[in-house]
């Protein structure tokens, strides 16, 4: 039988030793209760397991509400469990359990016995298994807990209705990323965070380590070395700088990558870096020292089979693909943490992107919320902190109103500051759209459709510096320009429906022709192109997701235009912007 995504999930930090866990597991689930409670313990999961209740099978890493999943249930799901028996060797290795994603709080029990468990839907986590393993047959069973309709859980675009509404979709329950085994040294690598530098033509390596020995760092271009470092002793946490024989610089369309291998005792790390920098100056975004507009466009990360998973990637290089046919450099990748791989092929093909996390649903007006969202975040900032794709972070997306509340600044502020303290190597954007607290860039959503009028929003920028009010997201008083620069991070929305098994909808007055969806998007883009006082733009949206039909393809990704509608928004997208 085929498993589905067999490559490495994390090219970024790849060990010669591990085993794909993806294929054919055990399954069972329970549909949803009305007073669900997340458990306090492993006792749930030990409860479930002693029953020995699996009626179902089911094709990891695709949730339960897919297609892939061979299951297809998309309603109100609490539990999901899982159970695969593995043969292992440890030949005195070290043993990692790895999931990819799974949503939301994930219990790992290994021959009964519990191995750890993790809160939150959106990022890696990883528990040491050795002790738990035998050399033969074990049984690793995976118990995960879900609740959109709770207020400190973070569902991003999953629906909290029953059916798909409005910019809500599909939801994901349970894994939905690679499942897998690593086997390491006693003495290994833990992490590693890169600091490129262009204009010493050099990398600083801080490297995390467990036990003592000697660490050595190579760096290689094209199968060549380039310089290499070594740190005898060491242990702990070192420092250790890399000058390269040469300078590849990473850029928008050439992702010219240098390849690393770590090597600390017996544990080898493959992996890669970027050598570039990005920069705020003045109203300008510089990577590389010059002004680069942002050409963006919104991508949500969801598949017609998969949900949140891609079949294959192939699916994801295809998006990219498409994306920098029409002229686009790169993404706001919204309400959704996307895996390694994807950004992987952001690394490889110069593809400019913006973190972000899926804040929709977390209660935002609470206190609670900050130890909540900042613990998921911390950890989805430390993962993909070497992307070079990653140009900033943007933690939350629309912070409105939480039932008649209002957001608790303190949370953003907070969210912020921690960003920009373990980070200061990129811009960090507090919330994009509103309401603004402390952020370094002043990004507005704007799905004004007529054009003149979308052009006199953003005339008093160029004229005095300074944004009118009703451009404040209709507001006054909650949000406040302060001089930063400026870009819209979402426009257009322009519905052109093609699935009519849906209640199609977009953003602003329909258009009747192909003509007149080209005239619009042409002349919105303009308007920002040649507003010399913004510096980056990001259209609504690369594909259709089921209802919200506003895509530049459908959700298949295939075309919804004529061959010279296309050509139309590559040559407006691709015109120098009046910043640069």
């Amino acid at each position: 039988m085929q498993i589905y995504r067999p490559e490495h999930p994390n090219p970024q930090f790849e060990r010669p030793r591990w085993e794909n866990l993806n294929g054919v597991w055990d399954f069972g689930f329970e549909k949803a209760q009305t007073r669900f409670r997340f458990s306090a313990d492993e006792s749930r999961a030990a409860a479930i397991r002693a029953k020995n209740t699996y009626p179902y099978k089911i094709q990891v890493p695709f949730c339960i509400e897919s297609a892939l999943s061979g299951i297809g249930y998309t309603d109100f799901v609490n539990l999901v469990w899982y159970r695969k028996k593995v043969s292992v060797r440890k030949n005195g290795d070290r043993v990692f359990l790895h999931i990819g994603a799974a949503d939301y709080l994930t219990t790992v029990l290994v021959n009964g016995k519990c191995a750890g468990r993790h809160k939150g839907g959106y990022t890696s986590f990883a528990f040491e298994v050795t002790e738990l393993l035998a050399d033969g047959e074990n049984e690793i069973f995976i118990l995960c807990e879900d609740s959109v309709k709770n207020p400190l859980v973070m569902r991003g675009k999953q629906s909290e209705q029953r059916r798909s509404h409005g910019c809500d979709y599909t939801r994901t329950t349970g894994i939905w990323q690679t499942v897998y085994l690593e086997y390491v040294s006693q003495s290994y690598i833990e992490s590693f965070k890169v600091y490129p530098n262009i204009e010493n033509n050099s990398v600083t390596l801080k490297v995390k380590l467990c036990g003592v020995g000697k660490l050595a760092c190579e760096a290689f271009y094209d199968g060549k070395s380039m310089g290499g470092a070594v740190c005898e002793n060491a242990s702990s946490t070192v420092f250790v700088t890399v000058h390269l024989e040469e300078r590849h610089l990473w850029e928008v369309g050439n992702g010219r990558l240098y390849a690393l291998k770590l090597t600390f005792g017996e544990d080898t790390v493959s992996s890669y870096f970027g050598l570039r920098n990005v920069r705020l100056d003045g109203h300008r975004f510089l990577l590389n020292n010059k002004s680069v507009f942002q050409r963006l466009v919104l991508d949500q990360g969801f598949y017609k089979k998969g949900i949140y998973t891609a079949e294959s990637e192939v699916e994801m290089r295809r998006d990219i693909e498409l994306s920098m046919g029409l002229g686009f450099n790169g993404a706001r990748l919204h309400q959704k943490v996307f895996e390694p791989r994807f950004l992987y092929l952001c690394d490889q093909m110069g593809y400019l992107v913006w973190g972000e996390y899926a804040n929709w649903g977390l209660d935002y007006s609470s206190p609670k919320a900050v130890d909540t969202f900042l613990q998921e975040w911390a950890q989805a900032v430390d993962r993909d902190f070497n992307h070079p794709a990653i140009i900033g972070w943007c933690p939350f997306n629309e912070t409105w109103d939480y039932h008649g509340r209002q957001q608790y600044d303190p949370l953003l502020e907070t969210v912020y500051n921690y960003t920009k303290a373990v980070d200061d190597t990129r811009p960090c954007i507090d919330t994009s759209g509103n309401f603004h607290v402390k952020t370094d860039i002043y990004d507005l959503h704007d799905y004004s459709f007529d054009v003149a009028f979308f052009r006199r929003n953003y005339e008093k920028l160029v004229k005095t510096g300074e944004l009118y009010e009703h451009v404040l997201n209709d507001n006054p008083g909650r949000q406040k320009y302060g001089g930063q620069p400026v870009f819209v991070s979402e426009y257009g929305g322009i519905k052109w429906e093609t699935d009519r098994g849906f209640k199609a909808w977009g953003y602003g007055e329909d258009v009747r022709t192909e003509d007149e969806f080209a005239e619009r998007y042409c002349g919105l883009t303009n308007v920002l192109l040649q507003n010399e006082r913004m510096f980056g733009l990001c259209y609504t949206q690369l594909y259709d997701i089921e209802q919200e039909q506003n895509g530049l393809f459908d959700y298949d990704r295939e075309k919804k235009f004529s061959d010279e509608i296309y050509a139309r928004i590559r040559a407006v997208n691709t015109q120098k912007a009046a910043i640069e």
